[in-house]
């Protein structure tokens, strides 16, 4: 009788006591030459396996609130038997409130993934250390899902997972970064300065306006979609304020990234004076794609 409870008690956790993460994988090879397509179906598993199974903070989550997260590895080079370079795309959505509808939170493409994978050997992650350049790679990105799904929730509210990003960045010996690019350099693309960004003090209200556009933005649309509209507007003045501040960052680039397609379709209904404004805005956070923005004046 005792092994029927102890039965039930672990059906209650594994079931309402979810991992934060609801990670789909996919692995790509699209120029595989040598190396068994097998060992890339494993590694597929073996990924999906960590990120799913990995606790990565102290809150429990039901299974309706782990974050969906997508990433796509696609290998671009076998640099030995067991050794590969690739990119990894990144995607994350957050629910809306009292509604089906999703909102993406990253939409960000690593192009410079470097690692080692050995057939049937296990990804385990090491909080103090660095040990496996893949684990490091997917559990910085995992704590940069966490911290901005936190941030919005609550103001600052992803503080720790951004500092467990930059702590893993951190791990990561000077001797390492030839072999295993994309954590320093001079240039701003990097990992480091991504989570350096979202701490510097220069994107604080940036971190707010975040919070202000999903907690008092998307999540009171189901009630009352033009205050909702009035207070996304007002995050988005505050983004272009912190780009004024610190122009070029890798923070809005991201943002930029994950959610033009969303302002556009949001602001097609706003007022007329919404759309003008809103059209300003995006046009000096995005330059490059002005001509985009024009729908939302249509």
């Amino acid at each position: 009788m005792k092994y029927f409870f102890l039965f039930l008690t672990l059906i209650y956790f594994g079931t309402n006591h979810a991992q934060e993460i609801n990670v789909e994988v996919t692995v790509n090879t699209p120029k595989l030459q040598t190396a068994d397509p097998k060992v890339f179906k494993n590694l597929q598993n073996t990924m999906r396996e960590l990120l799913n199974n990995q606790k990565w903070t102290s809150d429990e989550f039901e299974q309706k609130e782990r974050i969906d997260l997508k990433m796509s590895l696609t290998i671009s080079e076998e640099i030995s038997s067991t050794r590969f370079k690739g990119e990894l795309a990144i995607s994350a959505v957050r629910p809306t409130y009292q509604s089906s509808y999703e909102t993406p939170l990253m939409n960000h493409l690593d192009k410079d993934v470097v690692f080692d994978f050995h057939e049937f050997s296990p990804l385990q992650y090491s909080e103090n250390a660095f040990t496996d350049n893949l684990v490091s790679v997917l559990a910085f990105y995992a704590y940069i899902v966490l911290g901005l799904d936190y941030d919005s929730y609550s103001p600052y509210g992803g503080e720790p997972y951004f500092q467990k990003a930059l702590d893993i960045v951190s791990n990561v010996p000077p001797s390492a970064t030839s072999t295993y690019p994309g954590w320093r350099s001079l240039e701003n693309r990097n990992r480091y300065w991504m989570v350096e960004n979202w701490l510097s003090p220069r994107v604080k209200p940036m971190r707010q306006a975040m919070y202000d556009y999903h907690r008092q933005g998307l999540d009171v649309a189901h009630t009352d979609v033009e205050t909702a509209r009035a207070n996304m507007l007002e995050a988005l003045t505050d983004i272009d304020k912190v780009n004024k501040a610190y122009p070029n960052s890798v923070v809005i680039n991201a943002f930029i990234n994950a959610k033009s397609n969303e302002i556009i379709e949001i602001f097609k209904e706003g007022s007329i004076q919404e759309k003008a404004k809103v059209y300003q805005i995006m046009i000096k956070l995005d330059a490059a794609n002005a001509s985009k923005y024009r729908a939302i004046r249509r």
